[in-house]
């Protein structure tokens, strides 16, 4: 029995990864969760699976949370990090969205434990110092979004890459797909949360809208699998059933298919020597017709910005991070319009030259800087 720990909890990956445990309740026990300040959904997770520990990022919502016998709830992050150490977890699930779940992640990553790896934010922004400690702390990490995990699947046993010649990562065109960058400017928020394929949270909604979630798993991927960005290709899938493609140098292609269920990354990552049972829905392959297009080219400066991140690997993936998580907020409270998402973060960029960095205090200084120049250059929209 597997014990497992979910930072983010009350979020749609959490809540994936719990339809994952739920079949399989013979091999996996909830033993911990993070919550923030979703205190209704924290509390349905605590009724039914009355969790040892619950750590709380919101202090106010404390209060409310649902009181079970024997159940720990902190909200200190050196008891969070004794948790992730202590031997009452074997896996933990990253699965907060954005720069919030930064640091748990770190505290999780010198657990030497199995973490599954939602939080792309985490990467982006400190890519080589988190896979420096996963490395010295021997931890062992699998990626969660579907398109890291699919190159995970299609990659030989031992995970080497030395026989790749590139890897292709899939992108559905989100809800304004086929939609040029010039026609984008009057889009609403409700018309941007509308994605075709996936059911998932805000902030990953816009960013699959605006198609920047391509830029960030592609900095993902180049720190996840070692290898250099002009591996990779970004290429337009509209039905989302091949997630990722490796090609090896003999020039056999590989991809990994699914219907759209987050369930499916999260069942293969939580397997170890035999695939676990979910219910899913199959491939119909009767008269299945995939199509595949090139990324568009009016999106080439913002994906050559996210090459750049990775090439100087320096804080620029911070700075990236920052500004489009800053424009993205700002759009959903209708401060600024939809195509001035891709400016916030173009400005952002032009404003200094980036330094290194060498701790998670580095990067919390950093990212501070730059959300206030992010948030400078919306002052200067609105």
């Amino acid at each position: 029995m597997k014990k497992i720990f979910i930072l983010g909890a009350s979020g749609s990956i959490g809540e994936n990864a719990l339809s994952v445990i739920d079949s399989n309740k013979e091999k996996f026990e909830l033993i911990g969760i993070s919550v923030n300040s979703n205190v209704e959904k924290a509390n349905q997770i605590i009724k039914k699976y009355s969790p040892k520990y619950i750590y709380i990022f919101d202090k106010l919502a404390k209060d409310n949370l649902l009181k079970t016998e024997n159940a720990v709830i902190f909200e200190d992050e050196k008891e969070l990090s004794d948790v992730f150490n202590s031997t009452d977890v074997d896996i933990i699930i990253s699965a907060i969205s954005g720069f919030a779940g930064i640091k748990s992640t770190f505290h999780a990553a010198k657990s030497g434990k199995k973490i599954l790896l939602a939080n792309k934010e985490s990467i982006v922004a400190g890519g080589s110092l988190l896979m420096k400690m996963v490395r010295e702390n021997n931890t062992e990490l699998v990626p969660i979004d579907s398109e890291h995990n699919a190159i995970f699947q299609c990659l030989p046993e031992s995970k080497s890459t030395e026989d790749v010649k590139q890897i292709i990562i899939t992108a559905s065109g989100g809800p304004f797909h086929g939609k040029n960058i010039d026609e984008l400017n009057d889009i609403g928020v409700q018309d941007a949360l509308k994605h075709p394929n996936w059911k998932m949270g805000a902030k990953i909604s816009i960013d699959s809208a605006t198609l920047v979630n391509k830029c960030l798993e592609l900095i993902e991927a180049c720190y996840l699998f070692n290898m250099d960005e002009n591996f990779f290709e970004l290429i337009i899938h509209p039905e989302s059933i091949i997630h990722s493609i490796v090609t090896f140098k003999d020039g056999s292609s590989i991809c990994q298919m699914s219907n759209p269920d987050m369930r499916v990354p999260i069942a293969n990552a939580l397997s170890h020597e035999k695939r676990l049972s979910i219910p899913f829905q199959p491939i119909n392959f009767n008269n299945l017709k995939l199509n595949f297009e090139s990324f568009p080219n009016d999106r080439a400066e913002i994906v050559n910005l996210a090459r750049e991140v990775v090439r100087e690997d320096s804080s620029k993936g911070i700075y990236f991070n920052a500004a489009n998580e800053v424009a993205v907020e700002n759009f959903l409270k209708d401060r600024i319009k939809f195509r001035e998402i891709y400016e916030v973060i173009l400005r952002t960029f032009d404003t200094k030259e980036m330094s290194k960095f060498n701790s998670i205090e580095d990067i919390f200084e950093i990212d501070q800087e730059a959300r206030n120049i992010s948030n400078m250059v919306i002052k200067s929209l609105i």
